[in-house]
């Protein structure tokens, strides 16, 4: 009996509080953290490198759009791209460490309720859960990374492919397409350099202008065919019998211009004497005889050290030798002596 006269079985017992458990399925906090700490890594090894590549890719791919421009930044894109992979490949490594170390972590157990047994989980572990899931996130993300790999190599490809295309537009347009020689631009070019070391290293140079001697009547009898033909022949006597380091170059309609490097005016005058020569017996295949005048200026003999007068020098002295009865050469001292020509008519 207890007191008041109530009987014992009227009275509970106090029963000790049982822990909170979390219903199936809940995740616990600890795996709740992981969860965060988890998406923040992807965030960062994933997601900012993609945009990052995302941002580069398109600044390179613009200027590609352009065959007229060159790709000179291509060595920063590879070193980007090297960077993203690594920072995904570290991202990985870092989310697979925290995942085995949550596997590995065994969740504290609750205490055990007086005379009750406790039901067994039905629900799979938190750990192995988020590691499946995070398996199958990583999957494409190693097959971006292998994609870009790939892209990196074609640029590279292209690059390579597109230097090569700007290096034949170059050279293509600095050729005539007649006779293969180089044209009046290149000739010009070629020219500046040489009278800027002149002007450094007093070494002489010198100019040959030649003029095929009635041409036009070859145009006007033969025909074009019979023009072109005249013209490639003259340009491989020019390259047949000069030096490798002399420019020739077609200066315009049948004139040819020399550029003699490391040579005074004597020797322009003898390198002159044998093309005419040689060019007055090449077998052409119209069979006609061809001939040309020569004119020819020299630094430091004749002008100042300018292209445009030593250019200019050359002009008046090939036509001292139209004047003076065509094939034939001249020098800047044959210009005084030759008659002059009327104005308005053309020397052929």
């Amino acid at each position: 009996m207890t007191p008041h006269g109530a009987p014992a079985d009227t009275y509970q017992v106090a029963q000790p509080k049982r822990p909170v458990r979390p219903k199936p399925g809940e995740p616990t906090v600890a795996a709740g953290g992981a969860r965060r700490t988890i998406m923040l890594a992807l965030c960062l090894t994933s997601f900012i490198p993609l945009l990052v590549v995302a941002y580069a890719l398109y600044t390179q791919l613009v200027p590609l759009l352009d065959h007229t421009r060159r790709v000179r930044d291509l060595p920063w894109l590879q070193a980007l791209l090297v960077l993203t992979a690594l920072l995904m490949a570290l991202g990985g490594m870092i989310i697979w460490d925290q995942t085995r170390a949550l596997s590995r972590r065994k969740p504290a157990s609750p205490a055990p309720a007086p005379e009750r047994s406790q039901p067994p989980s039905e629900s799979p572990d938190d750990a192995d859960t988020l590691l499946h899931s995070f398996s199958r996130m990583l999957a494409p993300i190693e097959e971006q990374a292998a994609a870009l790999d790939r892209y990196a190599e074609r640029l590279d490809s292209a690059y390579h492919e597109l230097e090569s295309t700007n290096a034949r537009l170059k050279e293509y347009s600095f050729k005539d397409e007649v006779t293969g020689l180089y044209n009046r631009r290149f000739f010009s070019i070629r020219l500046e350099e040489e009278v800027s070391r002149y002007r450094r290293f007093n070494h002489p140079v010198s100019v040959l202008l030649l003029d095929l001697d009635a041409f036009k009547s070859v145009n006007d009898e033969l025909g074009h065919a019979a023009g072109d033909e005249t013209l490639r022949g003259m340009a491989e006597i020019l390259l047949r019998h000069s030096r490798g380091i002399n420019v020739i170059c077609r200066y315009g309609g049948d004139e040819f211009a020399v550029l003699l490097v490391e040579t005074s005016k004597s020797g322009a005058r003898l390198y002159a004497d044998r093309i005419r020569y040689v060019l007055s017996s090449y077998p052409f295949a119209h069979r006609r005889r061809v001939t040309a005048s020569f004119g020819i200026a020299s630094l430091p003999e004749d002008v100042a050290p300018t292209a445009d007068d030593l250019i200019r020098a050359a002009d008046e002295a090939l036509y001292a030798a139209k004047r003076a009865g065509k094939n034939r050469v001249s020098v800047r001292e044959d210009v005084a002596v030759a008659q002059p020509v009327p104005s308005g008519v053309k020397v052929e």
